[in-house]
Parts: C-alpha cells; structure tokens; sequence
C-alpha cells in the first residue's frame, strides 16, 4: 500500500455473538436501536477516525450492521478476546493508529474518543492511551467490576487493578477507574497481541498489565464524562433511565 493510500485512524469495534449474562448482546434493542448500532452510531461521529467497522464473529450481527449501513468484518470464532478481534483487523487494514471501541459501550464519542486520539499522536514515545475518569460513587471503589488505576505525574499509568487503589490508609483518597476505548500505534498492537500473558495479567484478569510489565508506558487521559458498559439488565435500564432523561433535556 502506498503511503498517499494508508489510513491514518481505524475504529474497530468488537462485537461477539456469545455472552455468558447477555446472550446475543450486540443485537439486543435498547430504546428501539440494536446496541451494536447505538455503538457504531456514536463511533462515526468521531472527527478524529477515517474508517470504522464492526468485527464479529457471527453472521447475525454482520447482516444487521450492513443493513443499517456499517461495514463489518468477520472473525474468527475461537479468539479469546476483544483485543484480539480488534487485532485481526488491524493486521487486515493498514493504519497508523488503532481504536478500539468496546462493542458493549454505547455512549462513548467524540468527547472521550478525540481528547485520548490527540493524546497518542502529540506524543511519539506513547503507544498507547486510555481514559481515567474520576470515580465519584464510593460503591464502585471496592467493586471488582470497575477497573482502578493510578498515574502518575505525567498522566502514564502506574498500575491497573480490581481493588480499591490508592490504600486508603490516611484520609481520603481520589480514585480514578479506567473506561471506554483503547488508542493504539498500530505497530504496538500488532507487537502486544502476540505476546503470551503475564503473571499479574493472569492474576487480575486485565491486559493493560502486560503492557506494564513488558516495561511500556500507557499514557492516562482524564475526562469528565462517565458511561454506562452494558453487561447485565440492570445496565440496560440504567442507559434507558439514561436516554429518556437526555431526550427530556
């Protein structure tokens, strides 16, 4: 591929068939529009990415995202991950930068997307950036479902992890959880995908701690919009509740 024809950004938006909550997750309707449409949706509004696409492992939810308009790639069934569907994909379109938008994240757009793509390009020696949101509700400190994670001066991430960090030993902390997309250098991500796990990956079932432990930096862009990942119903009335307040706004 000539350069005058490499894609400078590609969205990739992971989407599998198979959940062990939500069976059939990406095709489940939420105020009338399927969730992987409501994703794609809000990815394209993203002035910052020059090609985005669905990749699935089931011909269902491709047939609904090219209906609709989307385009969509198939992937194989048997890989283990998101990440690595979004992999597939890279290896497939060439790009210099990756995003990887999670297929159970409705919400995430322009306002998450564009800060964190800035981000990775303002500065060559990150390979990768992801967002920190400041969490506001003491509940989701000690929750293992909510990602956690410190930074340090610079904004490059110092650790990931389930349990509640910093310790609160003394006085109150601030804590920040880690959500939405992946920012990528392609590169990196074509390098990250094809190592093996980590013991502290393993351990806190999280990839940005192979990252950390093969000695890289992930830079930690904080925003201060919150977003709702769909993982069970409860989830799904939250974004209802949601939705009909905006439309009321």
């Amino acid at each position: 591929m000539e350069v005058k024809d490499l894609i400078e950004t590609l969205a990739v938006i992971p989407a599998r068939y198979g959940s062990t909550r939500l069976p059939a997750k990406p095709l489940m309707e939420i105020g009338g529009v399927p969730l992987v449409i409501r994703v794609l949706r809000n990815a394209l509004r993203c002035r910052g990415v020059d090609r985005t696409l669905v990749a699935t492992d089931d011909d269902r939810i491709a047939s609904v995202v090219e209906d609709w308009g989307g385009e969509a790639m198939m992937t194989p069934k048997d890989l283990p991950s998101g990440g690595d569907r979004v992999a597939y994909v890279a290896e497939r379109i060439e790009s210099r930068y990756v995003l990887n938008i999670q297929g159970d994240d409705p919400l995430v757009g322009p306002e998450m997307v564009d800060p964190l793509m800035e981000a990775l390009k303002g500065d060559p020696s990150v390979p990768l950036a992801v967002l920190a949101k400041r969490i506001e509700r003491p509940d989701e400190v000690d929750s293992p479902d909510i990602v956690k994670m410190v930074f340090d001066g610079r904004g490059n991430a110092l650790y990931f992890s389930r349990s509640p960090i910093p310790y609160r030993r003394v006085g109150e902390a601030v804590c920040y959880k880690h959500i939405g997309p992946y920012a990528y250098r392609r590169d990196f991500l074509l390098r990250f995908s094809s190592w093996d796990q980590t013991e502290l990956e393993r351990s806190e079932s999280l990839e940005m701690l192979r990252v950390l432990e093969r000695g890289y930096p992930i830079r930690c862009v904080e925003t201060y919009r919150d977003t709702i990942e769909i993982d069970t119903m409860e989830d799904v009335k939250s974004l209802e509740r949601y939705l009909r307040e905006v439309e009321d706004e």
